[in-house]
């Protein structure tokens, strides 16, 4: 064995009894799951999980990378709205480069990669004559392949047909080695071209062959429907199981008799929902006085109707969000608060929102069996409902059989008049 994690409990773990099992890798494969202290081989490099969990690496499937760290450039987004930060977007990439792009990107990921994240989806503004950045990411991309399965999504920011030559845009992008085909129908100037921009979407698919990645009604506007539409053209084409509606905020708004139609509607069609519960939750009702609306799509109610739902960060300290760190565990944490899925079955489903439902909307082999990658992380907590509540240290990510990143967890010490007392944050008699 090239690896051995000893003492681990592997993803799922509910109910958090599940004995501790050792992983053995060889090469860039898992060869090996068995009770602990089965595997008698030696590896090369044997590690101690001290019962942690181990889990397949976190996934972020809705970023933008070709944003992050912009935040207060040219300016603040003041007023904390989602039109403000798409006017100071529109500002700041008018001075980009690829180098400014590759430098900032490149910081963001390597955020996401020691907090465990192996997969990240990142839509790139193409709404650019001179795609400045998505050339910077295609490069970026091969450059940190060893670190991260970087995906791209050609997002039209400004609108198809609302921007000048914005079909011609999209096809340069996917000719250029996009992964997905973005879009953004409620930003359109009408309700018709937002509809025919849908069927852009569809046509540009079957054209390439490439799985559709849309932002899709992220707005407090009640009226606001695309997402029906991008339902029925999945089914029309046949696409089931490959096109991903991120936000639909608008959904929160929804009268109840047409939500729940829609949500059969969207379980039928094999669309995935991707909630972006920091940017969401700080962005949507904004013009609200009170009860103010959550901002937030209706998770619960869709992993409920057998729909597919993940979770992603959106943004990462850029005009929209001035927050954020690229942790996946803090944008899981916002989501289970603000969907209330903090029931203890409920937050075990909620994990797989960053993990297994998010990679079957990337169509990528996926999960900690024998046989698959050897891609895992061990976090410094018992299980998945620990990861959330502690957001812990990723304490080894491990890619294609190779330790990429490791943390040393933080060790807390209370000096007391009687001695030091170390603080754990678990509860007392908590099997660690």
């Amino acid at each position: 064995m090239d690896l051995i994690i000893r003492n681990a409990r592997v993803h799922p773990t509910f109910p958090a009894s599940s004995e501790p099992v050792d992983v053995g890798v060889a090469g860039d494969r898992i060869a090996a799951i068995r009770p602990r202290g089965q595997i008698t081989a030696d590896g090369a490099m044997e590690l101690d999980a001290d019962g942690s969990l181990l889990s397949p690496p976190l996934v972020d499937p809705h970023v933008h990378m070709d944003a992050a760290l912009t935040v207060g450039e040219p300016r603040y987004n003041e007023s904390g709205t989602l039109i403000e930060g798409i006017q100071t977007w529109a500002e700041r990439k008018r001075t980009l480069t690829i180098e400014d792009v590759k430098r900032r990107a490149r910081e963001a990921i390597l955020w996401e990669v020691a907090q465990g994240t192996g997969l990240i989806r990142s839509h790139v503004d193409v709404c650019d004559p001179n795609l400045t950045a998505l050339r910077a990411l295609l490069e970026l991309r091969t450059e940190l392949r060893d670190l991260v399965d970087l995906r791209l999504i050609a997002f039209p920011q400004d609108g198809i047909l609302s921007f000048p030559d914005g079909k011609a845009l999209m096809r340069e992008a996917m000719r250029l080695g996009c992964d997905a085909i973005g879009g953004i129908p409620h930003y359109e100037w009408t309700r018709e071209d937002g509809v025919e921009e849908v069927h852009y979407l569809f046509e540009l698919a079957r054209e390439t062959g490439k799985p559709i990645d849309l932002h899709c009604d992220e707005t407090d506007d009640d009226q606001s429907r695309f997402l029906e539409v991008v339902a029925a053209d999945t089914m029309r084409n046949g696409m089931q199981g490959r096109v991903v509606a991120g936000h639909t905020t608008a959904m929160g708004s929804y009268n109840d008799a047409y939500a729940f139609k829609l949500l059969q509607i969207l379980r039928v069609a094999g669309v995935t929902i991707v909630a972006n519960p920091l940017d969401n939750i700080s962005l949507q009702g904004r013009f609200d006085t009170y009860p103010k609306r959550r901002g937030m799509t209706r998770v619960k109610e869709l992993d409920a109707a057998g729909v597919n739902v993940a979770c992603g960060h959106d943004s990462i300290m850029d005009p929209w969000y001035p927050l954020g760190r690229g942790s996946m565990l803090d944008a899981l944490s916002m989501l289970v608060h603000v969907g209330q899925m903090t029931g203890r079955g409920e937050l075990f489903r909620a994990f797989r929102f960053v993990t297994c439902n998010a990679a079957r909307a990337a169509e990528v082999e996926y999960g900690v069996k024998e046989g698959n990658p050897a891609n895992f992380v061990v976090f410094d907590c018992r299980d998945e409902a620990e990861a959330i509540r502690l957001r812990p240290a990723a304490r080894w990510v491990v890619r294609l059989g190779r330790l990429v990143a490791e943390t040393e967890p933080a060790h807390s010490v209370i000096h007391a008049a009687g001695g030091d007392l170390p603080v754990g944050y678990v509860k007392e008699g908590a099997n660690r």
